[in-house]
């Protein structure tokens, strides 16, 4: 079988953290030719994978999704490819081939995301979310059969869309590559953890967008300040909360001001965007790991996090605890005074600390891009054996 994987957009974060670790596993598999369409340069990233064709095609983010309705379909017949994978939410409206179609952006679906951007008079993105989000769910109904990466995450597209052509395969966590790279941190990320030697350190990976909720999380460092009783506490991003040091169009200058405001400047620690081979040494150096997202699909970091032993305070999000399961403490998304209080009770019971660090480390285990990869060939297969059903226009 020839797979065409629609990986265009793939530049930065989930997406091409996806790509990066399912394609190898993808190319173990000998039922599998693989083609696969990404931006100039993107294929960089990735060691020589054998039976993997990649396909260097140029379409700005503004433009990529006509490009792909018009370009393609054609693109795709000349490799002739049998299923089309598209894995950036949206399906081609015509495919030529069967369609399976990766949904992994709850920005779409979440209310709270919507109310959020009104509240910052970010207008022109409400809009464009409005817009991106009836593409997504129009795309669903394309699709032959849409993967969300978690079943919570299914449950939410099926409520949003009506559709029944939704399931679930969990992405996967593989931790040989996860710990390859044993490269020491860069030196200015390595002098920031040593400046903080003695202190808790609480870690929150991600770069800045409003989903993260990082200022609820900011909100509860003060009130941390004062649980901890004297003890000190610093929170550690993986960004900077400037203009221009984040993707997409996301403005950190209010969380910067509400550090200043809330006067815990000395409590938050910049450390800029660590390469992703690079952060599980991130990970074992700090104490708790931090997740105050209020919407979510997967949440890669958490199982990154548990895989190195981390203890972890997270919003109480369906996703979060489908991840989690008993090895964290749930706090409600918007509360930072109860955010305060499950880290302040961990930092208080080292016995509490050790029980949750050993369930983590147990549940990775759940989570396998071989998996993954096996589950993806299985439903391509089958949708080989069906005539494609077309869905409304």
């Amino acid at each position: 079988m020839r797979l065409f994987i629609n990986a265009l957009s793939a530049s930065a974060g989930g997406g091409l953290t996806y790509i990066w670790n399912v394609l190898p596993h993808l190319a173990a598999l000998r039922e599998l030719q693989l083609v696969a369409a990404v931006t100039p340069g993107i294929h960089r990233e990735f060691q020589p994978l054998a039976g993997v064709k990649f396909l260097e095609l140029s379409a700005s983010p503004g433009r990529r999704f006509w490009y792909e309705q018009v370009q393609l379909p054609r693109i795709i017949c000349e490799m002739r490819a049998d299923v089309l994978l598209s894995t950036g939410n949206f399906a081609l409206k015509r495919s030529p081939v069967p369609q399976i179609l990766l949904s992994r952006n709850s920005i779409y679906t979440s209310e709270d995301f919507r109310r959020d951007l009104i509240s910052r008079w970010e207008f022109r993105m409400w809009l464009d979310t409005t817009v991106r989000g009836t593409l997504a769910r129009r795309s669903v109904q394309w699709a032959d059969v849409t993967v969300a990466p978690s079943e919570a995450f299914a449950a939410e597209l099926r409520r949003w869309t009506g559709a029944s052509n939704i399931v679930a395969i969990h992405h996967g966590f593989d931790p040989e590559r996860f710990t390859a790279d044993q490269a020491p941190l860069p030196s200015e990320v390595e002098d920031k953890i040593r400046g903080s030697a003695g202190v808790l350190k609480l870690l929150f990976v991600s770069h800045y967008n409003y989903y993260r909720n990082f200022e609820t999380l900011i909100r509860a460092l003060p009130l941390i300040r004062d649980r901890l009783a004297g003890r000190a506490a610093r929170l550690f991003l993986t960004c900077k909360l400037a203009a221009g040091e984040n993707p997409g169009t996301y403005r950190a200058e209010e969380a910067a001001k509400l550090i200043r405001e809330l006067g815990v400047g000395d409590m938050v620690v910049e450390l800029g965007a660590v390469q992703y081979g690079q952060l599980h040494q991130l990970y074992r150096r700090a104490d708790i790991y931090v997740s105050p997202a209020y919407t979510e699909t997967f949440a890669h970091p958490l199982v990154e996090a548990m895989y190195c032993g981390l203890p972890v305070v997270a919003s109480d999000l369906e996703v979060h605890r489908e991840v989690c399961g008993d090895a964290a403490l749930y706090f409600p998304r918007f509360s930072p005074g109860d955010l305060a209080d499950r880290v302040a009770k961990l930092a208080a019971s080292p016995a509490l600390a050790n029980e949750l660090s050993a369930k983590a480390r147990t549940r990775p285990d759940l989570f396998s891009w071989e998996l993954h990869a096996t589950k993806l060939l299985t439903l391509a297969n089958a949708l080989l054996t069906r005539p494609k059903p077309h869905g409304p226009e």
